[in-house]
């Protein structure tokens, strides 16, 4: 009789990420991109300043060609694909993240859709968009009597 080491968290781990992956396919369908899902999700950072909102995606290893940015009625998405460089090779753990990707966020009316700036550089995406006069903070004096 062998002893064994039993690890009942590598046992979850391995069954939320198969769980994870396999609805996270079945969610799409083809003809509807609303409900567009992705293989994994890139993090992001939404930042507000006095005139301008900034997004900051992390894209490691995704190449520039590869990243659209878009705005279609109000709704900013950021939608890529990050390819594996050998298909071949045994693999023994794959924690990286490939395929592809999409983020969506809604953005407030008022802000200047065809004025916003991308960068991408080391695999960082930065987004500045600008916000329109109606958004932007304003301070009104009351005089007093």
């Amino acid at each position: 009789m062998n002893l064994s080491i039993w690890d009942p968290f590598l046992e979850m781990e391995e069954l939320l990420d198969r769980y994870g992956r396999s609805s996270r396919k079945s969610l799409t369908k083809r003809d509807d991109s609303a409900f567009e899902v992705g293989d994994w999700m890139p993090v992001v950072d939404i930042e507000e300043e006095e005139d301008v909102f900034t997004v900051k995606a992390e894209l490691p290893g995704v190449e520039k060609d590869d990243v659209s940015v878009n705005i279609d009625n109000g709704v900013l998405t950021i939608k890529g694909q990050k390819r594996t460089e050998n298909k071949d090779n045994k693999r023994h753990r794959t924690e990286c993240s490939y395929g592809s990707f999409i983020r969506s966020f809604t953005l407030p009316r008022a802000v200047k859709a065809g004025e916003i700036k991308a960068v991408y550089k080391n695999g960082i995406l930065n987004l500045t968009i600008p916000k329109s006069d109606e958004l932007k903070p304003k301070q009104i004096e009351i005089k007093i009597k």
